[in-house]
């Protein structure tokens, strides 16, 4: 279903976040100390500079609509979401990271955007966009 014009600016971001779970699995399943660390520099930098000003307009208009709507569950889902993938990144920037966390944050940013996709925007679709 083509995303309604309210949506897509939100749905085009989510190529980058993608893109961003994709190079940080590849590193984490290299085992090359190289790889691992720019990844984890690449995650703290595309993090501060797209995903969380992303999570930031979907928190203060995406959500409170939905949660208006009735949709509670989905709006849970999506914070709890937002709050593990902050935590994530949190401990993939500590001195001790390991690729096992990389790769936690990697698996978690990837399932959080289809989920986006798949359910969360397609119900916003169907609940807050008028038909025409």
């Amino acid at each position: 279903m083509k995303r309604h014009q309210t949506l897509q600016d939100l749905s085009r971001e989510h190529h980058s976040a993608l893109k961003l779970a994709l190079g940080a699995r590849r590193a984490a399943t290299s085992g090359d100390a190289g790889k691992i660390a720019a990844a984890i520099a690449s995650c703290a930098d595309v993090f501060a500079a797209e995903l969380e000003p992303h999570f930031r307009i979907e928190e203060s208009s995406l959500l409170p609509a939905m949660a208006q709507a009735g949709e509670e569950a989905l709006v849970a889902r999506t914070l709890r979401e937002h709050a593990e993938l902050r935590t994530l990144l949190g401990r993939v920037l500590d001195a001790d990271a390991d690729a096992t966390t990389l790769l936690s944050f990697a698996d978690l940013l990837s399932a959080h955007v289809r989920f986006e996709e798949r359910e969360l925007f397609e119900v916003a679709q169907q609940r807050l966009v008028p038909q025409a």
